[in-house]
């Protein structure tokens, strides 16, 4: 029961934990906004016409006591609220033989705690299963629900001063947003040192990115000791490009994904309805793989970081 409920709260933590880089991110779109109108202004005196589609950034909606919300904000809060209530409603009437709403969510976090328990191991997973159960379900959760039509699709027409128009959608996909995948990247890199020190230590972890692996002498002991301090340090900068990579992976694949919809459903005119469909059930997988990625390369990192070195098994003398 404790476990299952703080996976959904820290569900909602991730939510929020965007607020500050949409706030920071809209603050900027919002400067610049008459920039970007008065550059197009010759674009709309001249009869161009902007095309409809998902910006790349969120848009703000809102800005109540001086706060930005964006409309990729309130989908992932409804989202964070939503598994919430729904993980109190699986587990208030707990039974022995599960049915329902309690068999799903014991599936599902039973699947997920097996499976990742054959990734890094039990011991990793008893401390580690709260943020990558969480992670999955949050992010498959808002993948999919980015799909259900409306999302992104419905909005309104904002006209300058100068004739330049730009549309904004009401709802925008959770994970279209790159201040949200951004987020919860910088969530997991803080989780992750916390956890490697706690496994191995601060000598340990630096003996895991410096440290000669295995056994030598003489002169060959001095060049590994070169050559490990060299990866090392390509090590370290490939460690604090992690959060921009899983960042920009699924926000990119999402972004793309919601795009390509949008553009199958314009390609000819009285089909909307028709083209996008195969295109759905494809974005449905996509959404699964980007979350399954998104979980297990974040545990492959810790893995690789706070493993044990297992003592060689002594062999009985016959």
């Amino acid at each position: 029961m404790r476990r299952k409920l703080t996976l959904l709260v820290l569900a909602a933590s991730l939510g929020l934990s965007g607020l500050e880089f949409a706030k920071g991110a809209e603050q900027h779109n919002q400067s610049s906004q008459s920039a970007e109108a008065a550059a197009n202004g010759d674009k709309a005196a001249a009869g161009h016409e902007e095309e409809h589609g998902l910006p790349q950034q969120a848009v703000e909606i809102a800005r109540p006591f001086g706060f930005a919300i964006t409309n990729s904000m309130v989908v992932s809060w409804a989202i964070a609220l939503g598994l919430i209530i729904f993980a109190q409603f699986a587990t208030k009437d707990m039974r022995r033989i599960p049915q329902g709403a309690q068999n799903f969510w014991e599936w599902l976090v039973g699947g997920l705690s097996s499976f990742l328990e054959s990734i890094i191991g039990p011991h990793l997973v008893k401390r580690t299963f709260w943020y990558f159960a969480t992670v999955f379900i949050f992010i498959l959760t808002c993948n999919w629900i980015g799909l259900i039509p409306g999302v992104g699709t419905i909005g309104w027409n904002v006209q300058y001063a100068d004739g330049h128009n730009e549309w904004r959608p009401l709802l925008r996909g959770a994970n279209a947003d790159l201040n949200m995948t951004l987020a919860m990247a910088l969530v997991f890199f803080a989780c992750w040192i916390v956890w490697s020190m706690r496994e191995v230590g601060p000598i340990g972890f630096l003996k895991e990115l410096f440290a000669p692996k295995g056994e030598s002498t003489g002169f060959l002991k001095v060049l590994l000791v070169v050559v490990f301090l060299a990866a090392g340090l390509l090590e370290v900068i490939s460690i604090l490009f992690r959060p921009v990579s899983l960042s920009f992976r699924l926000y990119g694949n999402i972004f793309a994904g919601e795009n390509m919809l949008e553009t199958m459903s314009k390609l000819i005119p009285g089909l909307g309805w028709l083209l996008p469909i195969p295109f759905y059930f494809m974005e449905l997988l996509v959404g699964l793989v980007q979350a399954l990625v998104f979980m297990l390369l974040t545990a492959v990192f810790t893995l690789l970081m706070c493993q044990h070195e297992e003592a060689a098994p002594s062999v009985a003398n016959a």
